[in-house]
């Protein structure tokens, strides 16, 4: 399977390209970027390494590069500063992405291919590819949320001294302010959360709070998120590459469940091959389906303002 990742050259398409690598499930990774120098470096040296992961082939070039790809991940995009919510740059980014599509349409991209957006404000940018793009809706699919759960999954393993593996709570809704942890399903190792050791209400509340301020601090620190995105961006590629039929809170299309319709949001999806092949629905506490349906009427504001502008 072949995967382009357009913005291969900066930090989270090379995070990603070298997550891929070292999964070794995907046998060409293209990266795809307008700094030709950057792109060609980061070639070089995800090729100095193939000795040591496994035997893929790596490409460097122009958007040429993503006409006969399987998947199709966007990276590229402007950074959020610190102090800025994730929708606030789509002010920044939407006429970049634009450019992006057009550039797709332009140099052709296979009729079964799945085009996975990653950019931010990526709810509202995985909408703007379904409309602009000739593909069934399902074949475009958004992170979404999938990197704040294993943000969120994993900060509460360690508050609690659980494995990060065994602990199993989501994230539905929009990748940003108003994102909505599923606490009535958390459970760990098969045990209810709520019953595990250690746990309150007030651990919770503070877990979920690190959660939401997790990637502004990591900009904050560090200038932007490299390791986690590259992580969460290669589990989704390999759900579609190997047909996993795993269930996801990548953002896609949603008619009908919870509610929710003409939005690209996060709830539970059927990730394979041919992309979100199913939207499943679980009983949710009453707080959580509003908070759900809240983050939905955000989104859909947004893109109308998109849309009008």
């Amino acid at each position: 399977m072949k995967i382009s990742i357009i913005g291969g050259g900066g930090l989270v398409g090379s995070c990603a390209a070298l997550s891929l690598q070292y999964g070794g499930i995907v046998n060409e990774i293209a990266l795809v970027d307008v700094n030709e120098d950057l792109v060609e470096g980061q070639r070089l040296d995800l090729l100095h390494g193939a000795a040591l992961t496994s035997d893929q082939v790596f490409t460097a070039g122009g958007a040429e590069l993503s006409s006969d790809a399987d998947v199709i991940c966007i990276t590229a995009g402007l950074r959020r500063k610190p102090d800025e919510s994730r929708l606030d740059l789509i002010n920044r980014n939407v006429s970049l992405f634009k450019g992006i599509l057009s550039d797709l349409k332009t140099h052709g991209y296979r009729k079964d291919a799945v085009v996975f957006v990653v950019s931010n404000p990526v709810d509202v940018l995985t909408y703007l590819a379904v409309q602009d793009l000739d593909l069934p809706p399902q074949q475009v699919i958004g992170l979404g949320t999938v990197l704040d759960t294993t943000r969120l999954r994993s900060m509460l393993a360690q508050e609690i001294g659980a494995r990060p593996s065994q602990t199993q709570v989501t994230i539905f809704g929009e990748h940003g302010d108003s994102m909505v942890p599923i606490w009535s399903n958390a459970q760990i190792a098969g045990l209810p959360l709520d019953k595990y050791p250690g746990v309150t209400p007030g651990l919770i509340a503070e877990v979920e709070k690190k959660t939401r301020g997790s990637g502004a601090e990591v900009i904050g620190k560090k200038g932007g998120a490299g390791f986690a995105v590259g992580a969460s961006i290669a589990d989704v590629i390999h759900a579609v590459a190997l047909d996993q039929q795993r269930i996801l809170p990548v953002s896609s299309q949603q008619n009908g469940a919870y509610g929710l319709h003409d939005v690209c949001i996060s709830v539970p999806t059927v990730v394979g091959r041919s992309g979100a092949m199913q939207h499943i629905e679980v009983e949710l506490w009453p707080k959580e389906l509003a908070g759900l349906q809240r983050s939905g009427s955000v989104l859909s504001e947004t893109i109308n303002k998109v849309l009008q502008g």
